[in-house]
């Protein structure tokens, strides 16, 4: 249940609006809020046969390569189906013949409102990758046992990617 609030704009950016304020809680106390707003999100686990599609992604903000899976922000008016079907497009080059929604995540509830919602996908021919100019992407078609191996080996740590694999059954 959303509680009423208060709250005054503090940055609007491309992608998020934070703001700051205060929030009734079910206790009928105030608290005080620091919030970033987030439209929603997408992350795909695609599969090619027994293989899943992974990609190795550089992340500005940390500065390093990290292993993930095909993920993306929702357009405005954009369904989260159409979302996932075009990320795995554009981000692995893949057409996809059958997609299902697996579940979701809240990523940081504490201060962020972002709701991922989770796809499996399975893939079909490969074509052109379509990415960003901001997307440095590879990508590497790892069997189960291969997730397995680099997670247990602290190699997989994001977590949008271990949520996913997850609902997946994976890990």
């Amino acid at each position: 249940m959303q509680r009423q609030c208060k709250r005054s704009p503090v940055f609007s950016g491309r992608l998020l609006k934070v703001f700051k304020g205060k929030k009734t809680l079910p206790n009928g106390k105030k608290a005080y809020i620091e919030e970033i707003d987030h439209p929603g999100a997408v992350l795909v686990v695609p599969r090619l046969g027994k293989r899943i599609v992974f990609i190795r992604q550089y992340r500005a903000v940390i500065g390093k390569y990290i292993w993930e899976l095909p993920a993306g922000t929702l357009e405005v008016n954009e369904t989260p189906y159409k979302c996932a079907k075009r990320e795995v497009s554009e981000e692995t080059g893949y057409g996809v013949s059958k997609l299902k929604k697996i579940g979701f995540i809240y990523t940081t509830p504490g201060f962020c409102n972002e709701k991922i919602h989770i796809f499996e996908a399975e893939c079909t021919c490969r074509g052109e990758k379509e990415l960003d100019e901001d997307e440095l992407i590879r990508l590497k078609l790892l069997t189960a046992l291969e997730v397995r191996k680099l997670f247990l080996s602290g190699r997989i740590n994001d977590s949008k990617t271990v949520a996913a694999l997850a609902f997946a059954g994976v890990l």
